[in-house]
């Protein structure tokens, strides 16, 4: 016999559609401010645009995507254990990687902040993303709030960096008039 679904989940639409939805939104602009930017010479090339801004993109999708496995019908606490350990390690995998490429860059010198935000919280978040899934299964009230508060800090690191871009963006273009 099939594991019933999770009634739990109709008490988080609304949050859900809120964060998805901001997280989508977020998404374009952030679409929006890199071609705007992109006549502002940034040193460091393609390199740096992996190490930092390409993973804003990713976390916001990360968000939008927790927010569609909340919101997908039928889902029970054993299907949410799997979606949300899969996306937790994937998250893991490649905060490791951006961490790699934010230390191999040469474009620009990170200092502490950048470091917490474009490495550490979003390490994170996919950390507790992961526990939470395997938690689901045992404590799917708890691990819900767990997850909702690492969509988040995912949403506020994505705004954060993607102010930062903006701002150093714009900072960039101040100098070369």
């Amino acid at each position: 016999m099939p594991e019933p679904a999770l009634p739990l989940l109709t008490e988080w639409e609304s949050f859900y559609v809120i964060v998805g939805s901001s997280a989508a939104a977020l998404t374009g602009l952030q679409f929006v401010v890199v071609a705007l930017g992109a006549d502002v010479k940034v040193t460091g090339g393609t390199e740096s645009i992996e190490a930092f801004g390409t993973p804003t993109i990713v976390h916001f999708c990360a968000v939008l995507l927790i927010a569609a496995i909340v919101s997908t019908p039928g889902q029970t606490a054993a299907s949410l254990s799997v979606c949300f350990s899969i996306c937790g390690l994937a998250g893991l995998v490649y905060a490791s990687v951006v961490t790699f490429r934010a230390r191999r860059q040469t474009g620009y010198a990170p200092v502490l902040e950048d470091w917490i935000w474009h490495a550490g919280l979003p390490f994170v978040a996919y950390a507790t993303l992961f526990a939470a899934g395997l938690s689901v299964r045992r404590h799917a009230a708890g691990a819900l709030y767990v997850i909702a508060a690492t969509a988040l800090l995912l949403l506020f690191d994505g705004i954060h960096n993607a102010w930062d871009a903006a701002v150093y963006m714009s900072v960039r273009r101040n100098e070369k008039s």
